[in-house]
């Protein structure tokens, strides 16, 4: 129902579905839940609801999900601004391939916010995500090779 393949689109169908396979644990569903949540798709727009979800399916590993919880986190929705914890959820989604995590951790760790500015360690994660082929990144890795 979300993406309309095979089937007509219908954003609250695929929320009650998401609804109902959340409610049972599954972490994906959880995940694509606080989506809807936070895009307001086929439910109300609820940035803490949207927080409630992306947190379960975070803590069972989810990397899109723990992205989005960082994402979150920084921004101050649906939750206070704490950039520490954003640091934390993409650090850990970083670590399972994330590129935008990389691409997010790197930002934070070249201007020091939630963490201790460390160049070198954004250079690496710019480089995790540039080989995905993150554009970010890559521009981020010629800014700083043209300032040598």
């Amino acid at each position: 129902y979300a993406k309309g393949e095979g089937i007509t689109r219908d954003a609250k169908q695929a929320v009650y579905w998401y609804q109902k396979a959340a409610e049972q644990g599954f972490a994906s569903a959880q995940s694509n839940l606080g989506l809807m949540y936070n895009k307001g798709e086929g439910i109300a727009r609820d940035a803490k609801q949207a927080v409630y979800w992306y947190q379960k399916a975070a803590e069972q590993g989810g990397a899109k999900a723990q992205f989005n919880l960082g994402l979150m986190y920084y921004n101050g929705k649906g939750i206070a601004h704490d950039a520490k914890q954003a640091v934390y959820w993409w650090q850990k989604a970083a670590e399972q391939g994330d590129a935008d995590a990389q691409f997010n951790l790197g930002l934070m760790y070249y201007n020091g916010k939630g963490i201790a500015r460390d160049a070198k360690q954004a250079v690496y994660w710019w480089q995790k995500a540039a080989e995905q082929g993150d554009a970010g990144a890559q521009r981020m890795l010629n800014e700083i090779n043209g300032a040598q």
